[in-house]
């Protein structure tokens, strides 16, 4: 289909990017994994994980545009398929937040790990419906949802790793600084 042609560079960056910030991501989870800190686990299925699904979403998505499809019914069904799950893998992402207790997320978090992927994916979701009578603007949709996933994952992952970098920095200089006050108290 000549629409989807149109989209070829569009979806080959995305998906590119994508596949290169998911490695990235490995790369730097497995450099913080040296310290983790306290209940780790339970502020990583809220927090980093979903960071992986919005970048592996915008990668899939860039893989099912750019399939020579010879309607836009079956990539249609398929994008659509991906937002609802996305909407409910936000709900549950919603849920988690809300249950750790490592971290007390601000407004920053909710609207980057809850409300803008939740708009992405209704967004996929409502352009899959869209897809059949309004094509074009369907198109644009599923390019903009899968733009702003790309970007949410930029945010969310770059947060993070500051996050970790300085909360792991300062607790190690607490650390530091306990066991030499220890140590000379000992003395």
């Amino acid at each position: 289909m000549s629409e989807f042609t149109e989209w070829d560079s569009f979806y080959g960056i995305i998906g590119s990017a994508a596949g290169a910030l998911i490695g990235l991501q490995f790369v730097v989870i497995t450099l913080i994994a040296e310290r983790p800190p306290l209940r780790a686990a339970e502020a990583g299925a809220a927090f980093a994980t979903p960071t992986i699904v919005h970048f592996g979403t915008a990668l899939l998505l860039s893989a099912v545009l750019r399939a020579p499809w010879q309607a836009i019914i079956p990539a249609a069904a398929l994008w659509g398929l991906m937002g609802l799950g996305g909407v409910a893998y936000a709900v549950i992402v919603a849920r988690r937040m809300r249950r750790q207790t490592v971290y007390h997320p601000g407004f920053e978090d909710w609207l980057f790990h809850v409300l803008l992927p939740l708009a992405a994916y209704a967004m996929l979701a409502l352009s899959a419906f869209a897809a059949s009578s309004r094509m074009r603007e369907a198109l644009f949709g599923v390019g903009a949802a899968a733009l702003l996933l790309l970007f949410i994952g930029i945010h969310n992952a770059w947060d993070s790793v500051t996050y970790h970098v300085f909360v792991n920095k300062r607790n190690t200089k607490a650390e530091r600084g306990q066991d030499e006050t220890s140590g000379k108290e000992k003395l």
